[in-house]
């Protein structure tokens, strides 16, 4: 009975002083452990089969209830054993050897739970931080590695710590250049790398002093050879834990390069400013995360179907790739790992610290924008054009991060915003001029492509590029025709209204080419008011506007009727948008040009009656897109059909006259002209067989101007005020 008593209390007494017996457990599991390399004889057993992780364990149990005994900020005897003899430097050594088989995988999960679950902070200190960089510099040597679930664990450890202070970034990446030679603290010795031949390693038994160490001394361990590279190498003299987040990013298991993608988000969205100008200066951030979009970019062949680029749906850099979907047609592989890095990103861009959300956006106009995309863009070669242009209109719809769309804009159209003058086009920006002009390619596919590029570019809530493909010509309205000094209070209605039909300007284009074609144009032109173009009776009803739209096309070259379709009240939905500004006033003397845009665009509209369908299908929902923006000029220009043209001028409403005239003439040529459009249109609506005949493209023109001319009828209907255009 005595003798259990005492049990109890010798018990009790030892529980009040466990430092002594937890630095002796300690010791004892760490002795253990190296004891190991010097008693092994079979070099192949793997780790998992022997006592080290059990003992890896012990160690850290005892740390994390060893910090619970004590008070916080207090460091007790197991943790200044640990720091004092150097043991996480000898574990980062016997991880690099890989011996035995397995053991880096254990010392990447040992220094995750001792980080991660030991409270008090350990970065700071040398012997903690500098074996941390080691770690890192010998991760992920190669894609796939056995170690990059613990790997990527132990990378999430240091950037949540580093989100918590982001002074330790300072820690993790100042020994960048570790493999030769740290430029940091004084060069020591590393007695925990001494290493003995034959398999034995000396753990240091006494604390040595607080040096930098470099991986020299570490030739080899355990009779293994020393990694294989080149000290030499640029990259290898940056590994840290950008390079190690960057190669796990790549890793072909989906789980952990989501989990690197996180995490090497979570580190460039450090709030402070001083650290997030160390991490891009100190570190090369930038490069590498441009350098792997300009891999994968590079990756894609060269024989991908432009066609098969553009049907992608918008990648997802959280989705994980399907392996089921890659063989649906050559290089859908390569294209998805593209642009899913590019969705990361853009999305990087948005979340990242604005400091490095600009270097990185930089990086990436410079390498893949300027380096790799412009050549392609700018070269002789059609088929490399439609390629490249392709893979242009697919990254466009991908990005939406504002700034680097705001580079993706500046590169494709420059920062002019000056009017663009006909005469100076070699004085434009090289690669937008390019690009406006492949929209009048001789090669339709090519056209078809860059128009379709436009149309996304035009999608983008980006004020520059409207401004700079249109709006910078029509600010000063000067396709108006103004009155000369003295003359604005001329009455109005010294001009006839024609009636039952419609009343025209006077187009240069229009009468010059078809003379007595049977339309009536006002002979006189009509003047203008300082605050605006003044029409017949100085308030033309928004259904006029709409009749003249819809009265554009012949009755003759009309089918949508006879296939109970719907009239131009089927886009009013369409074109529900934003109300228009108030005009501002014009400058009288300046000279209209319509700009390099819209002049293509015209030209290609005057020619509708001869291009493919698919091709004036896209050439009219860029116009369309324009007419629908938000802004009193463009409505004015595109969708007002009683402006008094400037001599010279020409608006869409007057080209779209021009190819009524042509279109007219047409009509007069081909025998029953309305049954045989009857049946194209049917044809296009899938209700019978596709068949060939003359004259289809032709046909499928009109179509395509008849659906056109009611679209704009519903955009000016519900852009204007029901009084008309002010």
């Amino acid at each position: 009975m005595f003798s259990r008593l005492g049990a109890f209390l010798q018990r009790a007494v030892e529980t009040q002083e466990p430092s002594i017996d937890l630095l002796e457990a300690f010791t004892e599991h760490w002795k253990g452990l190296t004891h190991y390399y010097l008693e092994t004889t079979d070099e192949n057993t793997p780790v998992k089969e022997t006592d080290i992780p059990w003992r890896l364990k012990q160690m850290l149990d005892i740390l994390v209830y060893e910090e619970k005994q004590h008070p916080a900020g207090e460091t007790g005897p197991c943790l200044e054993y640990l720091l004092q003899h150097k043991i996480l430097e000898t574990l980062s050594t016997l991880g690099k050897a890989e011996y035995p088989p397995g053991m880096r995988q254990q010392v990447f999960l040992f220094f995750s739970r001792v980080l991660g679950q030991v409270q008090h902070p350990l970065l700071h200190y040398l012997n903690v931080h500098r074996p941390v960089q080691k770690l890192l510099q010998f991760g992920s040597d190669a894609l796939g590695s056995a170690s990059e679930k613990e790997e990527v664990q132990f990378a999430a450890v240091l950037c949540a710590k580093i989100k918590q202070d982001p002074a330790l970034l300072t820690y993790i990446l100042e020994g960048k250049n570790l493999l030769t030679g740290s430029p940091q603290g004084d060069a020591g010795s590393s007695q925990e790398e001494s290493l003995a031949t034959n398999g034995a390693v000396t753990a240091s038994p006494e604390p040595d002093r607080e040096s930098s160490v470099g991986d020299a001394p570490c030739a080899s361990l355990a009779g293994k050879p020393k990694n294989s590279v080149s000290s030499s190498s640029p990259l290898r003299k940056e590994n840290n834990l950008i390079t190690s987040l960057i190669n796990l990013c790549k890793s072909q298991k989906s789980r952990v390069a989501l989990k690197a993608q996180e995490n090497l988000l979570l580190l460039m969205s450090v709030a402070q400013q001083a650290a997030a100008t160390y991490l891009v200066q100190n570190s090369a951030l930038c490069c590498l995360v441009t350098d792997h979009l300009c891999e994968l970019y590079n990756a894609v062949p060269t024989s991908a179907d432009p066609a098969d680029i553009l049907s992608l749906e918008r990648g997802s850099w959280r989705l994980q790739n399907n392996s089921a979907d890659e063989a649906s047609f050559p290089g859908k592989g390569s294209l998805d790992a593209f642009f899913s890095w590019l969705d990361y990103c853009d999305h990087l861009m948005r979340e990242a610290h604005p400091v490095v959300a600009d270097a990185v956006t930089e990086a990436i106009g410079e390498k893949l924008f300027q380096g790799i995309l412009q050549p392609q863009l700018l070269q002789m070669s059609e088929l490399g054009i439609l390629t490249s242009t392709a893979m242009l209109t697919a990254m466009v719809r991908q990005i939406s991060a504002p700034a680097l769309l705001r580079e993706l804009v500046t590169f494709l159209l420059g920062t002019e915003r000056q009017p663009e003058a006909i005469t100076d086009s070699a004085q434009q920006h090289l690669l937008r001029s390019q690009l406006i002009e492949h929209c009048n390619h001789l090669s339709d596919e090519i056209s078809l492509t860059t128009l379709r590029l436009f149309e996304e570019l035009l999608r983008k809530p980006d004020e520059h590029i409207v401004y700079s493909l249109v709006l910078r010509n029509l600010e000063e309205r000067s396709y108006i025709l103004r009155s000369q000094p003295g003359q604005e209070e001329r009455s109005t209605h010294e001009q006839d209204h024609c009636e039952d039909t419609l009343e025209l300007e006077e187009d240069p284009y229009f009468t010059d080419e078809f003379p007595g074609i049977g339309f009536r144009t006002c002979k006189k032109p009509m003047p203008s008011s300082p605050k605006g173009p003044v029409r017949p009776n100085e308030k033309t009803d928004v259904n006029e506007i709409v009749l003249s739209f819809l009265g554009l096309v012949p009755d003759e070259a009309k089918t949508s009727s006879y296939l109970e379709e719907a009239g131009y009240d089927t886009y009013v939905h369409d074109a529900l948008r934003l109300a228009p500004k108030p005009l501002e006033p014009c400058d009288p003397q300046a000279a209209f040009y319509e700009g390099h845009f819209l002049k293509v665009l015209f030209d290609r509209m005057t020619r509708i009656l001869d291009q493919p369908y698919g091709l004036n299908l896209q050439m009219t929902s860029v116009l369309s897109r324009l007419a629908l923006f938000p802004h009193p000029h463009l409505h004015e220009y595109l969708l007002d059909p009683y402006l008094n043209l400037a001599p010279g001028c020409r608006t869409l409403f007057s080209v779209l006259i021009r190819v009524i005239g042509d279109l007219m003439q047409r009509i007069q040529r081909v025998s029953q002209f309305s049954a045989k459009l009857l049946l194209v249109r049917r044809q296009l609506m899938g209700l019978v067989p596709e068949e060939q005949m003359d004259h289809m493209t032709l046909f499928q023109g009109v179509v395509v101007l008849e659906e056109f001319c009611k679209e704009l009828a519903a955009i000016a209907f519900v852009k204007f005020p029901p009084e008309g255009p002010a």
